[in-house]
């Protein structure tokens, strides 16, 4: 897995807003939920997405807010996979506020 360039990184930050760079070699999100279980849904599907590319997150639940945090630790820092699955939680996170807004 090839490490991202700066440029990548830059463009994909730009494209996301509400993704943040930490450290340099992380990207990490911050999903609000309006109660516990909605985010704990929510952390059940990405894990399973995470365990199909064999690429796992940190995710830490503070009650109804979820963090995520992607890097490439044989990169030792952000890969194209990172971003592809932090568009795909971004996804999953739109189809269930939208399914909440049709019940």
């Amino acid at each position: 897995m090839q490490k991202a360039t700066e440029q990548e990184v830059q463009q994909f930050l730009s494209e996301k807003e509400d993704w943040s760079l930490v450290e340099e070699k992380w990207i990490e999100k911050k999903y609000r939920f309006k109660d516990y279980l909605k985010g704990i849904e929510f952390v059940q599907k990405i894990a399973s997405e995470s365990e199909k590319a064999n690429h796992h997150p940190f995710i830490s639940i503070d009650y109804k807010l979820v963090r995520v945090k992607l890097s490439s630790w044989k990169a030792n820092g952000l890969t194209q996979l990172d971003f592809t699955l932090a568009k795909l939680f971004d996804d999953i996170y739109q189809k269930d506020v939208a399914d909440r807004k049709k019940s």
